[in-house]
């Protein structure tokens, strides 16, 4: 069953659904495929695999020159999304973005992924270059999320980017996107922001999933104010326990997202990173619970660096 479906029909069950990073390149599955393991015992819903297309890194040349380079770290997002569909037999689904790629790339991706059987999509813009000030797409690629829901939409109604007809379409693809309770970094405020999430349920977006937050009233908010401006797909809330002292200062900075006084004075109390991981879980779990409280049934956990810590809580949760 597509994604959209589960989340449609889960009829008041609880349902959990997992984001995973693909290995760095060279790593090998084994450390990936031993946490899927423990996800799966779980049973997710669905299980979504990130992609991080090139990033310029700067190698030291004689004389103090420097190379500018491209490298891609974690290669391989559709190659374990497959992986982990035929080894597990769960949902996968894979990240589809705009950075690094042409549209010319996309399309392969997607013919790859209907190939492969692989119609669950989450469509994103992906992050701005580090040394660039604003996002800046690749030539002869997408600027916005809303562009390739377009080329996506398009492909699902038998044609190429280029206009030209697909003589043997394949299954449709289901659409997912990203949403952000304290409002995309580049954004000028959260209305403008949440204009564009209206733009693509218009376009076809079937559900969206929201970044990471650690306040659930800023999420309840988000969902109260997307309703009354017409939004009506489903918004899956994003969650990741704090695991390390650093990630006080990290995640937010990172993430772009507040970390909640009661929360702050409490990590700032830990010793150790064990400690702050103790006090994720359980701050985790209450937040969980919360939600749970309002209704919401489905919950999506973002897992890196923190496998261990949302098995505990998912057990927690179905206790």
């Amino acid at each position: 069953m597509a994604v959209a479906e589960k989340v449609k029909q889960s009829g008041g069950e609880r349902q959990f659904s997992f984001e995973v990073l693909p290995p760095l390149k060279g790593t090998g599955t084994d450390t990936l495929f031993r946490d899927i393991e423990k996800l799966c015992e779980l049973q997710p819903a669905f299980i979504n695999i990130t992609t991080h297309h090139s990033e310029y890194v700067y190698r030291e040349l004689a004389g103090g020159h420097y190379e500018r380079l491209r490298l891609r770290r974690r290669p391989g997002t559709i190659a374990v999304a497959a992986a982990i569909q035929q080894r597990f037999g769960v949902t996968v689904q894979p990240h589809v973005i705009c950075s690094g790629v042409t549209v010319e790339d996309i399309e392969y991706e997607l013919l790859d992924l209907q190939f492969l059987g692989i119609t669950d999509l989450l469509l994103l813009r992906g992050d701005k270059a580090k040394d660039d000030r604003t996002f800046q797409p690749t030539p002869g690629g997408h600027a916005h999320t809303t562009d390739l829901i377009r080329q996506v939409q398009r492909f699902n109604d038998g044609f190429f980017a280029d206009g030209s007809p697909i003589k043997n379409p394949g299954p449709k693809f289901d659409i997912g996107v990203a949403c952000y309770p304290e409002k995309h970094e580049e954004a000028p405020n959260l209305e403008s922001d949440m204009h564009w999430l209206l733009e693509k349920q218009r376009l076809g977006a079937q559900y969206a999933v929201t970044q990471l937050f650690f306040d659930n009233q800023k999420f309840f908010d988000f969902v109260e104010k997307a309703r009354q401006m017409g939004i009506t797909i489903p918004i899956i809330p994003g969650i990741k326990p704090l695991a390390k002292l650093n990630q006080l200062t990290v995640v937010p900075r990172t993430f772009h997202c507040d970390i909640p006084e009661p929360l702050a004075r409490e990590i700032v109390k830990c010793k150790t990173d064990d400690d702050a991981s103790r006090l994720g879980i359980e701050w985790t779990t209450q937040q969980c619970r919360e939600l749970y409280e309002q209704g919401i049934c489905d919950i999506h956990f973002y897992t890196m660096g923190a496998v261990d810590a949302v098995v505990e809580i998912t057990k927690r949760l179905l206790k």
